[in-house]
């Protein structure tokens, strides 16, 4: 009997299969997770719709595969077992869900899992045959149409003489800085040695490490490579005198405890941005190149990008205008517990708006965000000093010692004129430096 592989969303038509939770030859239980799949919306485990063994697996790790193409031939040892039809056959006990999407129009961050086991210098999958003469995989397809590249134009560098996306991005770079020259330059080695340039095999396997470049690292990489070739890009720097929040968030702790919440700097930089994107709507908008249309978005859905050791997700908090300082303060924190435990839903990915990316724990002075396509603009937030600085007292100038924070705005300049992000980082910072004004605010 065979197993296809079925409808996972809406306007989904292929995956990248992640990892096999199966071997051939194994038995399963019906519901018991077969494979995970990455899409451009998701990462899901598929359970199995039978009861009974597994004869053969029909796709690779890191393969990508059509919706409807065939995944598992089995045996069936339950004469109950059906093909179940739903979307996802069945839910899962422990789902996986969604990280990057930055590509897609949803959200940009999938969670997904690591390569399972074993050596990470598995091959990956074969190249995958196409209408004409051009071999590349249908990830390397839709890059090369959303850059306006013709495929048969890429010198390629991959096997049999497939094109790789690194060969369209290469194709790119050098015709923007002048005529391509085609690279005579290629490899290709055993998925088994580690490579080195000089030295016998044995001293090669100690020289480097083959890591397959697919899962959430690589959905990260094109949806970075989508923002970057898509967007021209514009950053916005201010330093804020932020002492007044130190002290009232210091303040406000002991209560936000008592109601089980642990209260961050990030309900406040949320509240912040959603005045100035209010006072700048252009800012929470996409561009719709094909419609002619800048679409103005009236709801507030706040993407905050949480680091986790799959890589960079961005869960987002829903409808964040209409919430408070602790409601906030609950929800980011739900959505990072939720993000570093691979428990994510993809409904947590879906519909942002606007981005926040806080590095601040993480240390530097300051960073230059990419956008989350497709929305036009990102906010960073980096550490708070301590540092002195010239104010103002009863008319005097003086010197004294202030926490401060640098903050930047990235923009899509077609959308965004400079001073239009230089106003909004001052409403930005004004609401940060002085934190009581968001008690005006309704809830």
């Amino acid at each position: 009997m065979e197993f296809k592989l079925p409808e996972i969303g809406e306007g989904v038509h292929e995956g990248e299969v992640v990892s096999w939770k199966v071997k051939e030859g194994q038995s399963v239980k019906l519901d018991e997770t077969l494979v995970e799949i990455m899409t451009d919306k998701a990462t899901v485990e598929i359970p199995a719709p039978f009861s009974g063994q597994v004869t053969k697996l029909h796709a690779k790790e890191g393969e990508i595969v059509k919706v409807g193409a065939l995944l598992v031939s089995y045996e069936s040892t339950a004469s109950t077992a059906t093909q179940k039809t739903s979307p996802l056959l069945a839910p899962t006990k422990n789902p996986t869900a969604a990280v990057l999407s930055s590509v897609a129009p949803v959200n940009t961050m999938t969670i997904a899992a690591g390569p399972s086991g074993g050596s990470f210098a598995r091959p990956l999958a074969s190249p995958l045959a196409s209408p004409g003469n051009t071999l590349a995989t249908p990830a390397t397809r839709r890059l090369a149409r959303d850059l306006s590249v013709n495929l048969s134009q890429v010198p390629a560098t991959g096997p049999h003489g497939r094109v790789t996306k690194e060969d369209v991005q290469r194709f790119v770079g050098a015709t923007a800085a002048g005529p391509q020259v085609p690279s005579n330059i290629t490899a290709s080695y055993p998925s088994h040695l580690s490579v080195t340039t000089s030295g016998t095999p044995m001293q090669q396997q100690t020289a480097e490490t083959l890591v397959p470049f697919r899962g959430v690292r690589r959905k990260i990489a094109e949806a970075m490579t989508k923002s970057r070739f898509t967007i021209p890009e514009f950053t916005y720097v201010d330093e804020c005198d932020v002492t007044e929040l130190v002290s009232f968030r210091q303040e406000a702790k002991p209560h936000a405890e008592k109601e089980g919440v642990k209260l961050t700097y990030m309900p406040f930089i949320i509240k912040a941005v959603i005045r100035g994107l209010k006072e700048f709507p252009y800012l929470n908008s996409v561009l719709d190149e094909q419609g002619g249309n800048i679409i103005l978005k009236n709801y507030y859905n706040i993407g905050i990008a949480v680091d986790t050791p799959e890589g960079l997700i961005v869960p987002v908090v829903k409808n964040a205008d209409k919430k408070s300082i602790l409601e906030l303060a609950r929800d980011t924190q739900t959505l990072a517990e939720k993000s570093k435990n691979k428990k994510l839903a993809l409904e947590d990915l879906q519909g942002g708006t606007f981005t926040i990316t806080n590095a601040g724990n993480i240390g530097g002075l300051l960073a230059t965000p990419i956008i989350n396509w497709p929305e036009v603009a990102i906010f960073g937030v980096h550490k708070v000093s301590k540092k002195p600085i010239v104010k103002t007292i009863d008319g005097k100038q003086e010197i004294v010692a202030a926490d401060t924070i640098w903050l930047s705005v990235a923009v899509d300049h077609r959308v965004v004129d400079g001073a239009i992000a230089g106003r909004f980082m001052n409403v930005v910072m004004d609401y940060l430096s002085h934190p009581k004004k968001m008690l005006l605010e309704m809830a």
